[in-house]
C-alpha cells in the first residue's frame, strides 16, 4: 500500500493478538480508531498507549479497517451480530485474524458491502512488542476474493510477514495444521519437563531448552528439504 492509502483502523479484541496487529498497522502509517475492552488493560495501555476503549459498535463506526482478533468460536456470532444491527459499513474492509477460517464466516457482514479479508500470522502471539520482532521474520496466511487479493497481501507485508495465499476450500486444513503444531509441541515439552522433574533434573525447562530448539529445527529443516522436492511453480501458494 502507498502512503497515500493509510486507514483509520479498528480493533475488535484486546487479547494477545489484537493489539499487537493494531500497533504493527500503526508503525506502518495507519491511523487507530479504537480497540474493544479487555481483561488486561494494562497490557494492552503499554503496546498501545492512549488509545480509545470503545465498544464494538463505535469501533467499526469509526474505522475504515476493521480488524477481528478473537477466539475462534466467537467469531461468526461476533459477525453475524453486527451484521443484525446494521453496523457493517459498505466498502470497509474487514480482517479477521482466525487460522481456522478463510472468509465465507464474513458473509453476513459481506451481504452488507464490506470487502472480507483472512489474515493469520504464523507465530504465537505473547501479547507483547516482543512479537512485533516475530512479525518480521514470519510468514502469514491470506486469504480473500481474487479481487482484493493484492489488499490482503499488502496488509500482511505491512504487519512484517510473507503473505502465502492459502485457498478457502484450505483453511480448515490450514487451521488444524497450525492446532497440531501449536498444542503438540506445548504438551510434548510440558511431559517431559515433567517427567524430568520427577527424575530430580532441576530447572527442566531451562535444561530441555537448546534439545528442544536443536530438534525443531532439524525437523523444520527436514520439513522444508521435503516441501521443496515437491513444490510447484509457485512455493508461496497453498491451494487446493
Amino acid at each position: 500500500m502507498t502512503r497515500a492509502g493509510r486507514l483509520g483502523v479498528g480493533i475488535i479484541g484486546a487479547g494477545k493478538v489484537g493489539p499487537v496487529i493494531g500497533a504493527a498497522l500503526a508503525g506502518a502509517g495507519h491511523a487507530l480508531t479504537g480497540i474493544t475492552p479487555g481483561s488486561d488493560e494494562e497490557r494492552v495501555e503499554a503496546i498501545l498507549p492512549g488509545l480509545p476503549v470503545l465498544d464494538a459498535l463505535e469501533v467499526v463506526r469509526r474505522s475504515e479497517l476493521v480488524v477481528i482478533a478473537v477466539p475462534h468460536d466467537d467469531l461468526p456470532g461476533l459477525v453475524a451480530g453486527l451484521a443484525e444491527i446494521g453496523a457493517w459499513q459498505p466498502g470497509q474492509l474487514v480482517l479477521h485474524t482466525d487460522p481456522g477460517y478463510g472468509t465465507d464466516v464474513l458473509a453476513p457482514a459481506v451481504a452488507r458491502g464490506v470487502i472480507p479479508l483472512a489474515v493469520h500470522p504464523a507465530i504465537t502471539f505473547t501479547g507483547t512488542s516482543m512479537d512485533l520482532r516475530q512479525l518480521a521474520h514470519a510468514y502469514a496466511a491470506v486469504t480473500a476474493p481474487a479481487a482484493v487479493l493484492p489488499i490482503a497481501q499488502a496488509l500482511a507485508v505491512e504487519l512484517g510477514c510473507e503473505p502465502v495465499v492459502v485457498a478457502e476450500s484450505d483453511r480448515a486444513a490450514y487451521g488444524e495444521a497450525i492446532a497440531i503444531s501449536t498444542e503438540f509441541s506445548r504438551s510434548i515439552v510440558a511431559q517431559a519437563a515433567a517427567l524430568l522433574r520427577d527424575a530430580g533434573v532441576p530447572h527442566p525447562g531451562s535444561y530441555l531448552s537448546a534439545l528442544a530448539h536443536s530438534t525443531l529445527d532439524q525437523a523444520l529443516t527436514e520439513a522444508g528439504s521435503a516441501g521443496s522436492a515437491d513444490a510447484g511453480p509457485s512455493a508461496a501458494t497453498i491451494d487446493g
